[in-house]
């Protein structure tokens, strides 16, 4: 019976530790499932607001979809950024279409753009990342569109914000648009940024 009793002990210590194992801190974790569903979202530079009109999304042949924006006023590449708001890839589109407003410029900027040759495959690839928590290898899996002043939008792939590289690079057209609309807007950004607009303009190189 002791003989019995002790293997017992070392039995239930031995299925404890194979479960918490996956769980301790400094062990590299990977999701169990292969499935990837890449996220997309907005950035902008600080003291730089715009409200997205529209994005768009097409999956030539499978799906052409509109995602939901409005305003955003976060976060540029930098320890916050880039991340911001947005919504599913799924399926994976082929194409984007972007329009926004300036309120620094109060000016309309529109780009419709395919996506760079690749980007899914690079997505993919899993890279590593060390938190409190542990360290976690997963895909970038985030395609952040950043939209500048003067119409210049930037793309990054990230996990993280401290981890995103760039992929691609565009301009976008300055269109025709009805500025009447954004008043209260404009006013509410002035009363916030005006001060540093007026100190250093706004940057429409460099970014």
């Amino acid at each position: 019976m002791e003989i019995n009793w002790m293997y017992k002990i070392r039995l239930g210590t031995l299925l404890t530790l194979l479960l918490i194992t996956p769980f301790v801190t400094g062990c590299v974790s990977t999701p169990k499932s292969s499935n990837f569903i890449g996220r997309v979202s907005v950035a902008a530079p600080e003291h730089y607001k715009v409200w997205v009109e529209h994005v768009e999304l097409e999956a030539s042949g499978i799906r052409h979809w509109r995602m939901p924006m409005g305003g955003v006023s976060c976060c540029w590449k930098g320890p916050y950024g880039p991340t911001g708001s947005g919504g599913s890839m799924e399926p994976f589109p082929d194409y984007i279409a972007i329009q926004w407003f300036s309120f620094a410029e109060q000016k309309f900027y529109q780009r419709l753009f395919s996506l760079p040759k690749g980007l899914k495959e690079r997505m993919r690839k899993h890279v590593t990342y060390t938190t409190v928590m542990g360290t976690f290898s997963r895909p970038r899996k985030i395609l952040t569109i950043g939209l500048a002043p003067g119409g210049q939008i930037v793309l990054w792939i990230s996990n993280r914000p401290d981890n995103a590289i760039e992929v691609g690079r565009l301009q976008a057209n300055e269109i025709e648009g009805d500025v009447s609309n954004y008043e209260v807007g404009i006013y509410n950004y002035l009363e916030k940024n005006g001060d540093y607009i007026k100190k250093h303009g706004v940057p429409t190189e460099g970014w």
